[in-house]
């Protein structure tokens, strides 16, 4: 597949994935992290590291803009849960899994 294709097609999955994030406010990123290793916050990093190999300056509150669809802030205060003590204790246990097999 030509470079270009291959590079429209990344592009519209990854469009698609940020509607569909936005479209399901009601997924917290404590689940992502739990199930997928990786939330919004992530993606924003990945957005502004993929920048920064590209010799261009983004800032880490305008990622999250572009992936939350709306400010970081106002996205919190209208669709973030407190984690619970389940979901703290299931991300902990995710976490140190991870050091143990990297160790």
């Amino acid at each position: 597949m030509a470079t270009d294709l291959t590079t429209e097609l990344e592009s519209a999955t990854f469009r698609r994935l940020l509607a569909h994030l936005q479209a399901h406010n009601e997924v917290q990123n404590i689940d992502l992290m739990i199930l997928a290793d990786f939330c919004r916050n992530c993606l924003a990093k990945w957005y502004v590291a993929a920048a920064a190999e590209r010799d261009v300056t983004v800032d880490y509150e305008q990622a999250r803009e572009l992936i939350y669809g709306m400010p970081y802030a106002e996205w919190k205060k209208n669709n973030q849960l407190e984690a619970s003590p389940e979901q703290l204790a299931t991300y902990a246990a995710r976490q140190a899994l991870k050091q143990n097999q990297s160790s």
